[in-house]
């Protein structure tokens, strides 16, 4: 065996962590047939965990739930909205970065999911990167940041941050990401309620009621100089959420999720991606676990802090 092979983990465990848009913007829709978008996006604590061992050839993937809301229980009512085996976008990433970088060997992955399904977080975004950085490390192959970042590309608009992690500026569909500096961390408490919104149908509400794009140069250029000239906290959630206008008939149940976690404490009340879940920010002095515990509703609560990383990689023995 080479001295490269023995140098190689004999497992690698990849920390995919959660994200928040602390604001998003929509434009028009573009030829391509995605919209352009300007966001502020920041990785948080709350994070699934992909383990990679070396296999032969091919790839397989088990998945396990794990509960991690601070109050109440979602996953097991969400178990369905995650894909199992070679449909989900870990046993994709692995395939298309095995292709792309000439791995010839294969993995078994599994995933430990804490990240809600379906909610905005960008979970299975997470988990697609997690898998990239995990095959890589396992067979000890090193593309350069710009070739990852075009892979993740193409498996999604919000793989490239997942990839990088932080806080950042997205632009285009989300893919063309400038780093910002956040100035401070932050704690947040996320309420996710059991009622879900499709991507795609948020998208074609905004295509139909077309005075929801008229702030839309505004907000980009609000946004391109928050890429030049630095962002707060409060700074990046003056963007707003545009998917916040375009609920449909779950306007009232959000209005009602919004009020509820301001009453019990917590600020900056803003939805993520195009929902459904919802976080407000914990001001210093502000217990979590007092706002835990004065919220009324039922729908779980995560609570969550601001990290500069998106992924966190550890080879095992």
């Amino acid at each position: 065996m080479s001295g490269e092979s023995r140098a190689r983990p004999a497992r690698v465990r990849v920390e995919a962590r959660a994200k928040l848009n602390l604001g998003l913007a929509v434009g028009p829709r573009r030829d391509d047939g995605f919209h352009e978008i300007a966001t502020v996006m920041q990785s948080i604590s709350l994070a699934d965990t992909l383990t990679a061992e070396p296999r032969r050839r091919g790839f397989t993937l088990a998945v396990r739930l794990e509960e991690a809301a601070a109050r109440g229980r979602t996953l097991r009512a969400g178990a369905a909205a995650v894909p199992k085996g070679q449909r989900n976008l870990v046993i994709r990433a692995a395939r298309r970065a095995a292709r792309r970088f000439g791995i010839e060997g294969g993995a078994r992955f599994l995933l430990v999911k804490r990240i809600p399904s379906r909610a905005g977080l960008g979970g299975g975004s997470a988990d697609a990167a997690a898998a990239i950085a995990g095959l890589l490390a396992l067979h000890r192959v090193r593309p350069g940041a710009s070739a990852r970042l075009e892979l993740a590309a193409e498996l999604g608009s919000d793989v490239p941050f997942a990839l990088a992690g932080g806080t950042a500026l997205g632009l285009g569909r989300g893919e063309k990401l400038t780093r910002l500096g956040l100035g401070c961390t932050f704690r947040a408490v996320i309420a996710v309620p059991p009622w879900r919104v499709s991507t795609a149908w948020a998208y074609g509400r905004i295509d139909l009621q077309k005075y929801v794009l008229t702030p839309w140069r505004a907000k980009l250029r609000f946004a391109q100089v928050l890429g030049r000239e630095g962002v707060s906290l409060k700074k990046a959630m003056r963007l707003g959420n545009t998917f916040e206008q375009v609920l449909g008939n779950r306007r009232t149940d959000f209005l009602s999720l919004c009020a509820r976690l301001r009453e019990a404490g917590a600020s900056e009340v803003r939805m993520t991606g195009s929902g459904s879940a919802v976080f407000g920010i914990l001001e210093p002095g502000v217990q979590a676990t007092e706002v835990v515990r004065r919220f009324e509703g039922s729908e779980p609560l995560y609570v969550v802090r601001s990290v500069q990383a998106g992924l966190r990689l550890t080879s095992l023995p």
